[in-house]
């Protein structure tokens, strides 16, 4: 019976040992758990400030961009006045019921009131675009139609419609054009059309 009692014993303490080092591992695991809970937070933290920071950041450039871009619904209604001065010359030039002194006077009234309005645009930034003898620029021209020219490279702008202008180098109205292309030989390639 000592024997048995011996080897309970020796059971019993085997499994004391045996649940004290298995707690020892769950309190192990339980602190990993709690070291991985704060690693875990603080990524969280991290990539919130980083967030909030973008979201700062990009506000100011917003907020920037409306204060130097805010005007240009003003700036684009403006450009109508130019648009109707140019028209109103070239109906007066036109104009045959008109002695030549008085076309004289009121057209060099209207340019005189041109150039104020293309100054007060500069003084704000605004700015025409070239459009005639440049390469058509698909960020600053429309091309309206096509004009045969066989001394122009083809692609090249030879008649401005409507001039363009840009608002602090961002587009405010691209510049309406004509495009010269190369001349078709029409009658041979009418010809050529039947054959087939």
């Amino acid at each position: 019976m000592e024997k048995e009692n011996e080897n309970t014993s020796k059971i019993e303490n085997k499994e004391e040992i045996l649940n004290n080092e298995n707690n020892s591992e769950n309190e192990q695991k339980e602190e990993l758990t709690i070291e991985d809970k704060l690693i875990e937070t603080e990524d969280k933290l991290t990539r919130s400030y980083a967030e909030l920071e973008n979201q700062r950041r990009r506000y100011e450039k917003e907020k920037e961009e409306a204060y130097e871009y805010g005007g240009m619904a003003l700036a684009k209604e403006c450009l109508n006045l130019t648009d109707n001065l140019e028209r109103s010359k070239l109906s007066i030039i036109n104009d045959e019921s008109l002695e030549k002194s008085n076309k004289d006077k009121i057209i060099e009234h209207l340019d005189i009131i041109y150039k104020d309005i293309l100054s007060i645009f500069k003084k704000n930034q605004i700015n025409e675009i070239s459009a005639i003898g440049e390469k058509l620029d698909p960020n600053k021209h429309q091309a309206m139609l096509e004009i045969e020219d066989a001394e122009k490279e083809q692609g090249i702008v030879v008649q401005e419609i409507q001039k363009g202008f840009t608002l602090k180098g961002r587009l405010l109205r691209p510049s309406l054009v004509g495009v010269s292309k190369k001349p078709e030989k029409s009658k041979e390639n009418q010809e050529k059309k039947k054959e087939n």
